[in-house]
């Protein structure tokens, strides 16, 4: 009997959700959120770390997807078959536990996004004063400028998330299609400088043992729980999705495998041109570019477009990360939390 009241009061309250959803314009459809899924899981600077493992990297990289990315991408397609709502993770954990539970999780997300989006206006200082040159160095330490460029910034998100997402998507989109074309020059530049003579040799799938030290079980644990971490934040739109139930879980479908891909041939790329000890940890991405374009005669005109680049993506990962958790306050005050 208890069991059949529980049933009937979950169902009143989803059915509650979803009235209130009602209200949203369904915006995003399978491809909008594959991108953004892949704008805001791929981190640039994943692959630096995990070519400190060496040739073993792609063996470390499958280690974390199937112990960590497969099952937490199963665990979100089936709860959001069972709870398409608006606030995903925040109404999963409301429903399945309590209020206090939903509002922890959803403040603890809202705290996140905001110590992260809050260092914005100094990523954008240091690559606007790299793109300037020597003569604008001054940028990244001038404190009023990064005030400046911190409240610019966070003040055009809040505006676009305000806008909802019929232009935020804009955003994500042209996010996820940079952050695909970046990839796709980091892969190209090993079988090109292989055929002009430049590097002996590319193996963008490299099988090794792998040495089991302390380090390498660390960055492991980054690997899994921070590199693919992320597919829990498209459930969070479910309410302004076309067909959430279908649309997330293929998406989530669709994106795993082209993101581990993206992951294990990029870091392979990295290895190719850049020795285990060299590599730079905080910019790899301009860092490889740099060496792989250096034969060709074009590394100087490029790192100005990659710098670019990396602070466009940096924004709109801000932008989905923003508009995300502005939705968690919105639904805990339908229940007056």
């Amino acid at each position: 009997m208890k069991s059949t009241e529980n049933d009937t009061v979950f169902l009143k309250t989803e059915a509650a959700i979803q009235e209130r959803s009602d209200v949203f314009k369904k915006e995003l459809g399978l491809m909008d959120l594959v991108l953004t899924q892949i704008l805001f899981i791929v981190g640039l600077g994943w692959i630096g770390t995990a070519a400190k493992l060496g040739p073993s990297h792609m063996v470390f990289w499958l280690v974390a997807a199937i112990l960590f990315y497969v099952p937490s991408a199963i665990v979100v397609i089936y709860l959001n078959q069972l709870m398409p709502l608006e606030g995903g993770l925040y109404q999963w954990a409301k429903l399945g536990f309590n209020e206090l539970t939903g509002f922890m999780v959803a403040w603890n997300l809202w705290l996140y996004a905001m110590v992260l989006t809050s260092e914005i206006g100094l990523q954008a200082a240091t690559n606007l004063a790299y793109f300037l040159g020597p003569n604008y160095t001054w940028l990244a330490g001038n404190k009023p400028f990064i005030v400046s460029a911190s409240c610019l910034l966070i003040g055009t998100l809040a505006m676009t998330s305000i806008l909802g997402l019929g232009v935020g998507k804009w955003i994500h989109n042209a996010g996820g299609f940079l952050m695909i074309a970046i990839f796709v020059a980091i892969i190209a530049l090993p079988p090109i400088n292989v055929a002009r003579g430049s590097i002996p040799r590319f193996q963008p799938f490299p099988v090794a043992i792998p040495a089991l030290t302390l380090l390498n079980l660390n960055i492991l644990g980054k690997l899994g729980f921070a590199a693919l971490g992320g597919f829990e934040y498209v459930a969070i739109f479910a309410g302004e999705c076309k067909n959430p139930v279908r649309t997330i879980g293929r998406s989530v479908m669709v994106a795993a495998p082209v993101i581990v891909l993206m992951f294990i041939v990029g870091t392979s790329s990295m290895q190719a041109f850049i020795p285990p000890n060299d590599i730079d940890l905080i910019a790899p991405i301009p860092q490889v570019l740099s060496a792989g374009t250096a034969s060709l005669g074009i590394a100087v005109r490029i790192v100005p477009i990659v710098i670019l680049s990396v602070l466009g993506l940096r924004v709109a990962q801000a932008s989905i990360n923003l508009s995300a958790t502005a939705r968690l306050p919105l639904v805990a005050g339908w229940d007056r939390l």
